[in-house]
This record gives structure tokens, sequence and C-alpha cells, in this order.
């Protein structure tokens, strides 16, 4: 069956009391996958978290904003970042790939893979000198509830918010989807609790998509009691803005110890961005003419 290009659409329900997003996410959480070689286990849990950033960054509105989502925890995760922006494109990684395995994964809950931690989201407009914050802790190793409770707790905002991934007999990502709601100020406390009733019959997202499900269906199927109004479809993709020169950038801000040590080899120098896990060569000339710039500064 061919799949659908992703996408992200933005909507409003109940005379614009509860704003909306559905994600489309089948080839992000694809291309995710081969960039970071990721297995069935590390594919859920990081594409969770593209797809939640997709979802987030619907809220920004400069080109050059962005949202990060971070997760510090004790279990063997031990964590993860996604960021995403207002142009639909999404990166991140797991800061434990593969993710240790006691025994063969036997379901779906991510919540003994968690353990204890933090969640934390930062919005980073441009021209703000600081991130703007907010950190709970995870209360239910599942980064959808958690999320709710995030914005719950920091912003006071009813929030509902599903990911979802379905996989093929292989292991392989078939379809994905995310679905965030959240209520406008002043909302009536009866439609909210129509609409949870609502996202209980919620069909699962990623299956939805891996059959063919359309983002326009599936809000007028399940949402067209509350006259569902969509406002925008704009894309969704995996997209890094790493390049050569700004990780040339970076190694030019080491120590001057730790640059010499370097410039001594062995050739090539390996660097990796973690975002894209992209590798970036520096031969022993490229060392060199890196010195010479910061010996001059």
């Amino acid at each position: 069956m061919k799949q659908l290009a992703d996408g992200r659409t933005r909507f409003l329900l109940g005379d614009k009391a509860v704003r909306g997003v559905l994600v489309r996410g089948t080839a992000l959480v694809n291309e995710m996958r081969a960039r970071h070689g990721l297995g069935l286990l590390e594919t859920l849990v990081l594409g969770h978290a593209y797809l939640a950033a997709a979802l987030l960054a619907t809220s920004l509105k400069g080109d050059k904003d962005r949202l990060a989502l971070r997760i510090e925890c004790s279990g063997p995760i031990k964590g993860l970042v996604a960021e995403g922006n207002a142009a639909g494109e999404v990166r991140g990684y797991l800061r434990q790939n593969p993710i240790p395995l006691e025994k063969p994964l036997e379901s779906f809950d991510l919540s003994p893979f968690f353990g204890a931690g933090f969640l934390s989201a930062s919005t980073h407009l441009e021209g703000a000198s600081q991130p703007f914050t907010g950190t709970v802790m995870l209360e239910h190793g599942s980064l959808a509830l958690d999320l709710s409770q995030y914005f719950q707790t920091s912003e006071q905002t009813p929030t509902a918010i599903a990911l979802s991934i379905q996989f093929d007999n292989d292991g392989l990502p078939v379809g994905a989807g995310g679905l965030l709601l959240q209520a406008m100020p002043g909302v009536e406390p009866v439609l909210m609790g129509e609409l949870e009733e609502c996202l209980a019959g919620l069909p699962s997202l990623g299956r939805y998509f891996a059959e063919g499900g359309e983002s326009e269906g599936l809000l007028a199927a399940q949402f067209g009691a509350f006259q569902p109004e969509i406002l925008t479809t704009t894309p969704v993709a995996f997209a890094c803005p790493c390049s050569r020169d700004a990780i040339s950038a970076r190694l030019l801000t080491l120590p001057e110890k730790d640059l010499d040590e370097l410039c001594s080899g062995p050739f090539p120098v390996e660097t990796c961005c973690h975002y894209c896990n992209t590798n970036y060569l520096f031969e022993r000339q490229d060392m060199e003419a890196l010195w010479q710039e910061r010996t001059k500064r």
C-alpha cells in the first residue's frame, strides 16, 4: 500500500474552544531509525519523542525558533533529546543506543525503561538570551501522559496527547502518528469531558496511517460532532542544520590542550553530530589549519 506523505495538520474544535494538531510521521520515524541504526525498542522510544516535538513545535512563530524536549532518567533509556521547529523539521537522539534489555521485549509499556527522572521542554526564541524551560518529574513512564502532566502543571492548560507507532512483523515502522488537543482559555468543562470520551475511542494512529488513512478523514470520523476547522497542513521531515563548518567552529572552542591532543592524531579525526549521526572526518592538514586559527586568537 502506498504511504501518504508526512504532514502536520492544525485544526480547531468546538467553535474554536480547543486547538489541535495531528501529525502523520511515518517517513520521519523511518528516516530517524535509519540514520541512528535503531532497533524496535529504540525506534519506539525516540520515535514517540520525534512525534511529540513535531506536535509541540506548532506553537512556535519565528522561522528560527525551536522547541527541545529532554528526558533524563534512571532507567536503561538514560535519556533523550528531540527538537522541532516551526517549519516542521525534527531531529534528536538517544543517550543510550542500544537500550540494554535484561529479557526480550514483552510489551510496548515503556515505564520500566524510563524509571525515575525529569522531563523538560525548552523554547528557544530567536534573539532571546536564554530559553524558557519548564520541568516536571516523570510520573507515568509514558511520554504522552507525562507531557499532558507537564502542560497541566507548568501552564495549567488541559492537554491530551496520543503518540503511536505501528510495526510490521519484521519490526519495521509502517505507520506513525501523534495527536494533541489543548483547551483554549475559558473552555467549558462539559466540552472537555465530551472530547475525552472521543479520545477513549481513538484508533491507534500508527495503525490508522499504516492502513493508508488520511488526516482529514480521521478528524471527520472522530471529531465530526465538534465541527473541526482545519487551519493548515504543512510538511514534517527529519532535518539537521549541522555542517562541517559548524563542527569546525565547535572544535575551535575546545580547551587548547584538548585541541593540541587531537592535532597529534591518529588521523583522520572523526567527529559525529549526535542529532543526525553524520560523521565528519578531519585529516592532518585540516587539524593543522584549525590549530593555526586557534593560536592566532
